[in-house]
């Protein structure tokens, strides 16, 4: 009897199938080959800007789309070469997904064409996302793992770019991506766009406010938990995870009944990152509960997050820095012998003072040895 024949590995498969099954509008693409698009060669791409004209509009956006959702789920696979290419593409719809799958890689080198999108592509949601893409190299900024001239030049870009005359949408995003500086003239911002009375302004301050990492925002975070639209409480919500707001947690087991589920999804993964007593059972209690495969999914993940959390937590109770340590050592070098013993005999006359008397209550009738 003949052994099956083993599947195919994605390096196997020979690129021309990829492109012909991209040609093929009349069947569907299959799955398999979008693990063959990871990592192309030259040559590769190559023979694939060559046949991507043919490709019918809808089926190149949808390519783009399935390799973004399998690049979240696999994070070994390299479709940088792809959405590079893509970037290039006469339909917004395909441009798109391109900006969102470069913006999950840490390559400083993107920064110019995200600059170049976000200034001058002709769709405002392109230059949207381009804006928000931006949001991480100020972070690694501020992580001072980027070169403090281009950190200075992205800013300064975003700055310029919420300040100027383009659709809100962009301007919102380049507000959220400042939320990582600390620099002294965004916090006027975001209290402004908290305070501007429209909705989706005050999202977006509380976006920015749960990337700041400062606590002075704590107040309009709890006073957000609590408002009628549920975007607002949504963004409070993880807001108050990412600022580390302990006191938020009675609030956030509240919301775990919250009618909205965005509002209750942020409230799982935000009590996962704080944790405290109770949270993993009322996670659990949730997770029981619910019938949506998705949530279910989405309450495991915060549950392995808990865990973490709560270890780490644990770990930094314990732990002492060198620092605490030799100023322990520096309290008892400060002490002599002669310290000691009176320490010594202090002890010994307080311990008898304190608990001889109580073996002096018991008779004989009371030993039972």
């Amino acid at each position: 009897m003949a052994k099956p024949k083993l599947p195919q590995r994605p390096a196997e498969i020979p690129f021309q199938q990829v492109l012909d099954a991209l040609l093929d509008s009349e069947t569907p693409f299959p799955t398999r080959l979008l693990y063959r698009i990871s990592d192309l060669s030259r040559t590769d791409m190559a023979a694939l800007a060559q046949s991507w004209p043919q490709v019918p509009s809808w089926r190149r956006q949808a390519l783009l789309e399935d390799i973004e959702t399998l690049g979240e789920a696999d994070h070994l696979l390299a479709f940088e070469a792809v959405a590079q290419f893509a970037l290039q593409d006469q339909q917004a719809g395909v441009r798109l997904p391109a900006v969102r799958i470069l913006s999950e890689y840490e390559d400083p080198s993107f920064v110019t064409k995200f600059i170049e999108l976000a200034k001058s592509d002709p769709d405002a949601e392109v230059r949207a996302a381009a804006t928000a893409a931006l949001g991480y190299y100020v972070y690694l900024g501020e992580l001072e793992e980027l070169d403090p001239g281009k950190k200075d030049e992205v800013e300064n870009f975003l700055l310029e770019i919420h300040r100027s005359e383009q659709p809100e949408l962009i301007r919102r995003r380049a507000l959220e991506s400042l939320g990582y500086t600390s620099r002294e003239a965004v916090q006027p911002l975001i209290q402004q766009a908290y305070t501007a009375g429209n909705r989706d302004w005050t999202a977006t301050a509380l976006f920015a406010m749960g990337r700041s990492a400062n606590e002075i925002w704590l107040p309009q975070v709890l006073e957000s938990l609590d408002s009628l639209l549920p975007v607002i409480r949504a963004e409070a919500a993880r807001a108050a995870g990412e600022l580390e707001a302990h006191s938020t947690v009675p609030r956030l087991l509240e919301l775990l009944d919250d009618p909205d589920e965005d509002v209750m999804t942020a409230a799982i993964w935000s009590l996962s990152q704080l944790g405290g007593e109770g949270v993993g059972n009322a996670l659990v209690k949730v997770l029981k509960r619910t019938e949506d495969d998705e949530l279910a999914e989405w309450i495991d993940s915060a549950l392995e997050n808990l865990a973490f959390t709560e270890g780490v937590q644990a770990f930094e109770m314990l732990e002492l820095s060198d620092e605490d340590l030799e100023d322990e050592d520096d309290e008892f070098e400060d002490i002599d012998e002669d310290d000691i013993e009176d320490i010594d005999d202090d002890f010994l006359e307080g311990f008898a003072d304190d608990h001889l008397d109580e073996f002096d209550e018991f008779d004989e009738d009371d030993e039972e040895f």
